[in-house]
């Protein structure tokens, strides 16, 4: 016998309809950015979640691009550098 468990119950979750969600997006995108779980429901049944990312922290971009460059720097691959492979990759 199977028993459906209704999980929305368990979190505090805002429900919109499916028309109200892609009249007001930005706005419930906006909600969601600071925590805020919402349930797209279409003829009242759901059907889709706006839900936070798990890492919603944004990497400082200038400290990726650093860590990126230093991953590089004296990189070898089987005898050829990176640099040497993106000198290679110009040439076609």
């Amino acid at each position: 016998m199977y028993t459906h468990f209704n999980w929305f119950k368990l979190v505090d979750v805002e429900t919109v309809g499916s028309f109200e969600a892609k009249t007001h997006l930005s706005a419930l995108l906006e909600r969601v950015a600071k925590g805020a779980r919402i349930t797209i429901t279409k003829h009242g049944v759901p059907i889709a979640m706006l839900v936070p990312t798990a890492d919603s922290g944004r990497r400082d971009r200038e400290g990726v691009i650093l860590q990126l460059e230093e991953f590089g720097r004296g990189r070898m691959l089987k005898g050829t550098s990176i640099r040497g492979l993106i000198e290679q990759g110009r040439r076609f």
